[in-house]
């Protein structure tokens, strides 16, 4: 089948790019169209009004350019308003959660750590997540409000994020969590760093839970269901990367962060 409309996505920032990045492995003959709000991030210190004002504008101007499906790559604004936006457009609109589910069915200690942004940990939508399996494991939650802030400014380097990982997953593994779920779609860029500070503190392996590729997944489900998914290889099968911010900065961290040199364009 041939469908050569695009997929859109989008984020606050640049955290949804590793969700894209997993859609398109997972489904190389789709066209993706990305869209980081760079503008308005972040927006954990956003109302939920706003945000969905945001994501209105957003998803209107991805329908414009021929999107056939929606991925919000965003913890934030899925707990905010995901459920108002599929109530006001029809395509298929696909959120993403902390994988709390699969990080208890995996853990040992049964005692799981969340990081997440202050905002995400605070929604009662997540409040709602965690307490569906409180009864099946401890889950300790931990706010990484500098986490998004140094990510988007590109402050990666190792001296930067070393001591602000280490606090942040300290008290975690101290109260004896053995599996950590990457509550924030920016956290998969630090999966590795994650594990590799989370598991020497711990003297052993820590499970690290992210969720990029069961958000494809379940991309690649509705579109099958919705009979939309392109199954024939596209010789310009493409990827359009649009920013609401500084577009020199939005290129250097596509570069960084999917190592392609892919041009970005201005929303």
């Amino acid at each position: 089948m041939i469908n050569k409309q695009a997929i859109g996505i989008f984020d606050s920032g640049i955290g949804g790019l590793s969700v894209a990045k997993a859609i398109n492995t997972l489904l190389p003959n789709e066209a993706l169209i990305y869209v980081a709000d760079t503008h308005y991030a972040p927006y954990g210190d956003k109302t939920d009004t706003f945000i969905y004002q945001r994501m209105r504008v957003i998803t209107e101007q991805l329908i414009a350019f021929g999107a056939k499906a929606l991925v919000v790559a965003c913890n934030t604004a899925t707990t905010a308003a995901i459920d108002a936006l599929r109530k006001e457009f029809s395509l298929p609109i696909i959120g993403v959660e902390p994988g709390v589910k699969p990080a208890v069915q995996v853990s040992e200690s049964k005692i799981v750590g969340v990081l997440a942004t202050p905002r995400t940990l605070l929604n009662p939508a997540f409040a709602t997540l965690a307490q569906r399996f409180a009864a099946q494991a401890s889950i300790l939650l931990q706010p990484c409000p500098l986490l998004v802030p140094m990510l988007e400014k590109m402050q990666v380097d190792a001296q930067s994020l070393e001591p602000v990982l280490k606090h942040y997953l300290a008290p975690l593994i101290e109260q004896g969590a053995d599996t950590l779920v990457l509550g924030c779609t920016h956290y998969n860029f630090l999966a590795e760093q994650i594990a590799s500070i989370a598991s020497t503190l711990a003297g052993k392996e820590i499970n690290i839970i992210r969720t990029e590729m069961a958000v494809a997944k379940q991309l690649q489900h509705r579109l099958q269901h919705a009979e939309i998914l392109n199954t024939a290889l596209l010789a310009n099968a493409n990827i359009k990367l649009y920013s609401s911010g500084d577009l020199a900065l939005f290129q250097r961290q596509v570069q960084h962060f999917w190592q392609t040199e892919a041009t970005v364009l201005a929303l």
